[in-house]
């Protein structure tokens, strides 16, 4: 599962452009709101419908980053993420720890997602991020001639490890700060079940909860940035 491993290297690259958003979420200043950016990994999942339906009844925006295999196998569950306006990021096809692979299957892990994604859904992400936060120098620069940018977090649940929806809730809360990015797991069910209060608890506190293309803000991304 994603989250057990940790970032080798991170190399910042100066701006260019983000992806389109939509119109609703470039209203949000990140400069003058308190945001922070929930992210949830290795979907489509079996719990991705239900997690769906919490953001939208609270009116949240969150970034997906999917798997290739995952979303052959539910394509209607990410257009309906897609649908719903949250932000897709790459998470290779079938989940390896890259540094480990050639030049080349590195390029078809991300290649493939690429395809799939814009086969099903009609987009083409952006975003990319490593399986288990394990990246190098080589990495970021086979993500980049793909066209991503390498999209990290400032703090992990380890919600695949925990398994625990009072744990999560308070892993959540505890790493939340202002232009955080938050690493969970849209597969694990207790993550889902933990959203609601999760939710409810971070706007109690004061924070807009964005994408990160909208946490970015005027910090563009381009291909090669790692992020944040």
């Amino acid at each position: 599962m994603v989250g057990r491993g940790v970032a080798v290297l991170a190399v910042l690259v100066a701006g260019t452009v983000l992806p389109a958003i939509p119109a609703q979420a470039a209203k949000v200043d990140c400069a003058k709101a308190k945001c922070l950016a929930l992210t949830f990994d290795d979907g489509p999942g079996k719990t991705t419908p239900e997690l769906l339906k919490v953001l939208k009844k609270a009116k949240v925006k969150a970034t997906f980053f999917v798997m290739g295999k995952q979303v052959e196998r539910r394509p209607a569950v990410l257009k309906k993420t897609v649908a719903d306006g949250h932000a897709i990021g790459n998470h290779t096809y079938g989940h390896p720890s890259l540094p480990s692979l050639m030049d080349e299957q590195v390029t078809t892990e991300l290649r493939s997602t690429q395809e799939i994604v814009e086969r099903v859904a009609g987009i083409t992400p952006k975003m990319f991020r490593p399986p288990y936060g394990h990246t190098d120098e080589r990495i970021v620069e086979l993500a980049a001639q793909e066209g991503m940018s390498q999209v990290m977090w400032t703090g992990t649940t380890l919600d695949w490890q925990s398994r625990d929806v009072k744990k999560i809730k308070a892993a959540v809360l505890r790493l939340a700060r202002r232009d955080g990015v938050i690493l969970m797991h849209e597969t694990v069910p207790q993550t889902v079940r933990a959203m609601p209060e999760i939710i409810k608890e971070l706007k109690k506190r004061g924070y807009t909860l964005v994408t990160v293309p909208q946490l970015a803000g005027g910090r563009k991304l381009e291909p090669g940035m790692v992020y944040p």
